[in-house]
């Protein structure tokens, strides 16, 4: 059984597990933490963030009075951090896509964002090539190379592309604001992604770019959801590796992710969270919510078809 409101527990006592569930084994839905952070190209630190997440969550969970019912109507554990080759990136990365082949409906805590392609991997081959994508982000992560370095956690998406493990006229990027060369952001456009800039975002409003999302990726085909947290403003999330001005409200990521309810997705993922500049837990606290809207949709996708 997961903690539920049926067994009162303050906040400070729960456990420190995703949501302060007391299950760790098999579930319908696993969640991991992934503690990595050697491919970062700013400041490090987002190995710490499943701590820091799972320690926030317990705020976290529950029910959401847009999006019922309960996240803890889900069969949910947590099982734990995946193991990893300390300074080895690509051993690393096989010995996550192997754990991650593990689990059905896997949710995971990174560790930079690097982490979602040995995710993406095992997820196309549990589920099928290729995968829709929606990606929240500041940055579009479809570099070539990073200071010459060809993996890393800006360019893990073209691999993805270049893979074929989604499908990039599938794949849509939003909250997108950082400094780009004109041939990587021409190359992104060129191979059918949609981008919806943080300008967008806060010229329009939320229902708007949902409802984009769901024309991109479609309400029938498996999909994929990533939530860098840098793609919201450093008023919300300062505890990360590469912070960009401008961005998402956390309101506005809610909104969004909110409306997403009927979309296939089969995985997901939080990324680049790192406590040590984080003011208040309020970064781990978003990333945690991040999760409990996921959550969320998924409990109301289960309601609808009991």
């Amino acid at each position: 059984m997961s903690q539920s409101p049926d067994r009162p527990l303050p906040t400070f006592s729960a456990r420190e597990t995703f949501f302060g569930t007391d299950k760790t084994g098999d579930a319908a839905i696993s969640i991991a933490g992934v503690p990595m952070d050697i491919a970062t190209t700013n400041r490090a630190g987002a190995r710490d963030g499943p701590a820091a997440v799972r320690r926030a969550s317990r705020m976290a969970g529950g029910t959401y009075p847009d999006l019922w019912p309960d996240l803890y109507s889900l069969d949910f554990a947590d099982v734990g951090n995946f193991s990893l080759m300390m300074g080895k990136l690509e051993e690393s990365l096989a010995l996550i896509e192997r754990q991650a082949l593990e689990h059905d409906h896997l949710i995971s805590v990174g560790g930079d964002h690097l982490v979602t392609l040995p995710l993406l991997r095992a997820a196309a081959k549990k589920h099928g090539a290729p995968l829709g994508l929606v990606h929240f982000d500041a940055h579009v992560d479809t570099w070539d190379e990073n200071y010459g370095v060809p993996v890393t956690h800006g360019t893990n998406f073209r691999i993805a592309i270049n893979e074929g493990l989604v499908d990039p006229k599938r794949m849509i990027q939003i909250g997108i604001r950082c400094r780009v060369e004109p041939e990587v952001w021409q190359w992104t456009l060129d191979q059918g992604v949609t981008i919806i800039t943080a300008e967008e975002v806060h010229m329009g409003n939320p229902a708007d770019v949902a409802a984009r999302i769901h024309q991109v990726v479609g309400n029938q085909d498996k999909t994929y959801l990533t939530f860098d947290i840098d793609c919201l403003d450093p008023s919300c999330a300062p505890g990360t590796g590469t912070p960009e001005t401008g961005g998402l409200l956390a309101w506005q990521a809610r909104s969004i992710l909110t409306r997403l309810g009927g979309i296939n997705f089969i995985g997901m993922d939080v990324v680049e969270v790192a406590p040590a500049y984080d003011v208040g837990e309020i970064t781990a606290l978003n990333g945690a919510s991040v999760m409990a809207f996921y959550m969320g949709l998924l409990a109301a996708s289960k309601s609808q078809a009991e």
